[in-house]
């Protein structure tokens, strides 16, 4: 048991020891940019993240004045 975790524990640090290898030699080298905003394939179809399209909607959206009730007292307001 005890060496089939000390194996994994060995190969998982062979592998970042690679992966940092291959980061300095290449020229600019550094980690890829995973965000899909940053990605121009996927700008040039229109997709973008969803805190980004959440945010574009809420931008584009209606907005909806207050609701005034007469009644007794002061007037009340409604919001969604």
């Amino acid at each position: 048991m005890i060496k089939v975790l000390l194996l994994s524990v060995v190969l998982v640090a062979v592998v970042f020891v690679l992966m940092a290898i291959s980061i300095l030699i290449k020229k600019n080298g550094k980690f890829p940019n995973l965000h899909i905003g940053s990605n121009k394939e996927m700008r040039k179809r229109g997709i973008s993240c969803a805190t980004s399209q959440h945010r574009e909607a809420q931008k584009d959206s209606i907005k909806i004045k207050p609701l005034h009730l007469e009644g007794e007292g002061d007037s009340q307001t409604l919001s969604c």
